[in-house]
């Protein structure tokens, strides 16, 4: 029996959308991710508290289009984060599988292994007692 190797298995059975969910979920959760949205929201907020009234245009303290936006980027994000999960636990399930099918093999070599040194230690003594 070939050993597989989970990685392997789990990238051909990945279709290109999982493969692009995947790619995002890595992407938003990175430090990268999370330093564009913190300057992005303290720039808007910043520049709509600071800058000359006829500038600003989401007015404090509501800023009505930042909370639109923002949880517009939660809504999407918040799905794409359980595909994400989905798909990191159907490796983790490849990777148990890989693990076992390892673990079965590894016990069928020890068990020749320790048939074999049952033959040899039989051997030596038998060896050892015709002398």
């Amino acid at each position: 029996m070939k050993t597989r190797n989970a990685n392997q298995v789990y990238k051909e059975l990945l279709s290109k959308t999982e493969i692009f969910a995947i790619w995002i979920t890595n992407k938003v959760g990175s430090i990268g991710f999370f330093l564009i949205i913190f300057i992005w929201t303290f720039l808007w907020i910043s520049w709509n508290i600071f800058a000359p009234k006829d500038l600003r245009f989401d007015p404090y303290p509501a800023f009505v289009l930042w909370l639109f936006i923002s949880n517009m980027i939660q809504i999407f994000l918040m799905p794409l984060i359980m595909v994400g999960q989905n798909l990191e636990s159907k490796y983790s399930e490849i990777r148990a599988e890989t693990d076992y099918e390892v673990n079965i093999k590894s016990e069928k070599e020890i068990g020749i292994i320790k048939q074999d040194i049952t033959e040899i230690k039989e051997m030596v003594y038998q060896l050892t007692n015709k002398k």
